[in-house]
């Protein structure tokens, strides 16, 4: 039996229905393995929090850059709220305790953990909202994920070459030099848009569209920093 009171203390939230917290930390695998336990996998609850999460973030955004269009918010959203943000979250809560899941789960990529670690901060935040009410799921999300306020974060990613900085990482980090392709083009002549991929190796990391093929590269490498998790290290 898991310490529930244990978590709510790591969380900061004190849950009215201990079963919703339950709920939250339930993966499907467990279920195939504990028929007999009157659980439910906590799918439902990731499907309301990652709604609850996109517009508490959304809202502090429009707020904090009232003079940035709806794209560059929409590219700022994504480097807050990502996998593997959202599981340092998780794992900054040691929520990994407390997941109920498969034996087999267990030993999953590091990929696939990061992704069920993320998966059940979402849960939670549904859980506390359905609890505790919007106001409550706010503030654990500003605790959480705004704090320390990230906007100087974002200026400076903003403000950052991104094909650049990308490059720098790359040959830091693995000792290689990314690689940009055209994949394709669309549009006549006058308006045309541009998909280029970012490769490293054969690997295709993201894809990115723009106007020409400067402004999809830069798309690509921004979307691939925020993959490789180079854009808040």
């Amino acid at each position: 039996m898991k310490d529930w009171t244990r978590l709510e203390k790591k969380l900061g939230v004190a849950f009215r229905d201990r079963r919703l917290l339950a709920t939250a930390m339930t993966h499907r695998s467990y279920l195939n393995e504990h028929r007999d336990e009157k659980l439910v996998h906590n799918e439902r609850l990731e499907f309301l929090g990652d709604a609850v999460l996109e517009i508490v973030i959304s809202r502090w955004l429009y707020i904090e850059f009232p003079d940035e269009p709806e794209g560059k918010l929409t590219a700022f959203r994504g480097i807050l709220v990502n996998t593997k943000m959202l599981s340092q979250v998780a794992k900054r809560y040691g929520l990994g305790e407390f997941i109920q899941m498969s034996t087999g789960q267990t030993k999953d990529s590091e990929r696939a953990m990061q992704y069920l670690m993320a998966c059940s901060l979402e849960a939670v935040i549904g859980a506390i909202d359905l609890d505790r009410g919007e106001k409550v799921a706010e503030t654990f999300i500003n605790r959480s994920i705004l704090t320390p306020n990230p906007k100087s974060l974002l200026i400076t990613f903003n403000h950052l070459d991104a094909k650049s900085l990308f490059q720098e990482k790359c040959q830091a980090c693995l000792n290689v030099t990314p690689h940009y392709e055209v994949l394709g083009e669309s549009g006549r002549d006058h308006d045309k848009v541009f998909t280029v991929g970012l490769y490293i190796g054969k690997e295709l990391v993201a894809r990115g569209m723009g106007q020409s093929k400067k402004d999809a590269e830069t798309s690509a490498a921004k979307e691939s920093l925020v993959i490789k998790g180079w854009n808040h290290s």
